[in-house]
Parts: structure tokens; sequence; C-alpha cells
């Protein structure tokens, strides 16, 4: 295939075998872990986990990855299409709340086809991914994915391109939420746990809060009040070779952390505000083919 799934359009030859675009991916799955994540926002976790499926590949550069293992260095198994579904089939007999997939952009083309199919036990399915997506792409995801999980990481075009090597990251990612917003609508809930809508998620970076207060602003300006959910994390965890972004080498500050849950509220946006006891790399799950 002539790969144009993400913003970057970069035009890649990406075969069964091999990928020689951005990601780095072929055009079938690489996965690097499937299984239960007790670790996500209540309304996904549960009480017996999220049933994560952790692709391999990234269409973003992020500096300071946590999956650096996964997304930069492109760890994982090749999977066919069947395979793949035979993963969701083992999560869901584990009584997991739903099928996640992380990070599963760059593989848009093949989940659109294995998504035709119901999941296992009715399961929903969430797309957790860091936002950077085409519209054009997600259209063929219309009807098949339940819950949306973007990132909104920047509103600025310096910050985005620093830090993860997409300048044009806001407008695409804007566009984006909005597309995911436009297929699912407002938030259905059952028991608790969230079985449609979008949920939006900012991670708080040290020296943040100026940005994260313009993604909080675009969050309540674009939507209905309690359309969606919003969830400030604070898990950044300095990690990998920062010496060309000294000024992100330190973990969120408590007086950070407040000031941007402060303004959350002042806002009246609905959601969670991730706390600092869960920063650290024992969070970071561990990539090693488990679950396939």
């Amino acid at each position: 295939m002539i790969c144009e799934l993400c913003p970057r359009r970069c035009h890649a030859l990406r075969d069964e075998d091999r990928g020689e675009g951005y990601c780095g991916m072929p055009s079938l799955p690489v996965v690097a872990r499937a299984a239960p994540h007790m670790w996500e926002e209540p309304c996904l976790s549960g009480t017996e986990g999220a049933g994560t499926v952790f692709f391999s590949g990234c269409t973003l550069g992020c500096v300071f990855c946590q999956n650096d293992a996964i997304s930069h260095k492109n760890f994982g198994k090749g999977l066919t299409e069947e395979e793949l579904y035979g993963v969701f089939e083992r999560l869901a007999e584990r009584g997991v709340h739903n099928i996640e997939l992380v990070t599963p952009t760059q593989f848009t083309h093949v989940l659109a086809k294995v998504l035709e199919r119901p999941m296992p036990k009715g399961l929903p399915v969430v797309w957790n991914s860091g936002g950077y997506e085409r519209v054009e792409s997600l259209r063929a995801l219309e009807g098949k994915v339940d819950i949306y999980l973007p990132d909104l990481k920047y509103m600025t075009a310096q910050a985005a391109q620093r830090y993860s090597g997409a300048e044009d990251y806001p407008e695409a990612a804007k566009a984006a939420i909005l597309e995911m917003y436009r297929q699912r609508g407002a938030l259905r809930f059952e028991d608790g746990l969230l079985k449609s809508g979008v949920m939006i998620r900012h991670l708080l970076m040290p020296g943040g809060v100026k940005e994260a207060k313009a993604v909080m602003d675009w969050v309540a300006e674009s939507f209905p009040t309690g359309d969606v959910l919003f969830c400030l994390m604070a898990q950044y965890t300095p990690m990998g070779d920062l010496s060309a972004c000294p000024e992100i080498d330190r973990r969120v500050r408590p007086s950070e952390l407040r000031a941007a849950r402060n303004y959350m509220d002042d806002l009246g946006l609905k959601g969670y505000v991730q706390e600092l006891e869960c920063v650290g790399e024992q969070f970071i799950p561990a990539f090693d083919l488990t679950g396939l």
C-alpha cells in the first residue's frame, strides 16, 4: 500500500513484511502486548480491566515517550487479521470491559476491516490514540468504534514541533476530535462504565500550565457541558535523552498540577484528574508480547 493514513501523508510503500514510512510499520499490524489493564480511567478499567492491545510504531515523534520500545524502536509481533481477532477473543474470555486499541492509527486500514466483525461478547471498542489523525481515515471507522480516547497534547505549533515533530498537530488533532464527536455524540454509560462517547486526555508537561489551559479552553468552547469527558494527566516521567529539551527533564510540580486542576474546575469540565502518586516507571506496562 502507498500510505496516507495519518496527517504526514508520507506516501510510504508498506507491504506485509516491512514499512518505509515515518511510523516504520508494515501493512499488517504489529502488537507488543495484549492484557487487562487496571490503570485506565475508572469508567474504562472498571473492576476487571480494559482489554488493552498495544500496537507498535507511531505517527508522532514525542521526545518524552514512555513507550519508546514500541513507538520508536518498533518492538512487537506481526499478526494477521485473523490472529488479531483471536487476541480480542482471548481478552474477552478474561472478562475485560472493552477492547482498547492503543496507538492504532498506523493500522487504521486493517482495523477498519477487522472491526467489521462483531466484537466478542459485544464489548465496546476503544480507540486510544495520540490525536494525530486524518478525518478521512477516521471516517472509515464510523460505526465500528464506540469510544474515542484521543490525546490533545498541544494547542501551539511551536510546542508540537519541538516535542513531537508535528507542527500541524494542533489543527489536525482538533479536526480529528470534532469528527470523533460527530460520530459518537454525547456520552453513554451503563453501570458506571463508559459504553460510547469521547474522552479527551491532556498530559500536563513541566512548565506546561499555559498549554494545558489553552487545551481546556478549546474543549470547553467546542462541546456542550458534559457531552465529553476530559482527563488531566500528571504521569509525565522524564525518559530517554532530553538534552535537547532540558526544560522538560523533570517531573510535573504539585503547584503546576494544582493550577491546572483549579482551571479545569473553574471551566466546569467533567472528567478525571490523575494524581502525582500515579507517576513513575512502575506504571509503564511490560512490552513483552504478553497475550500474543
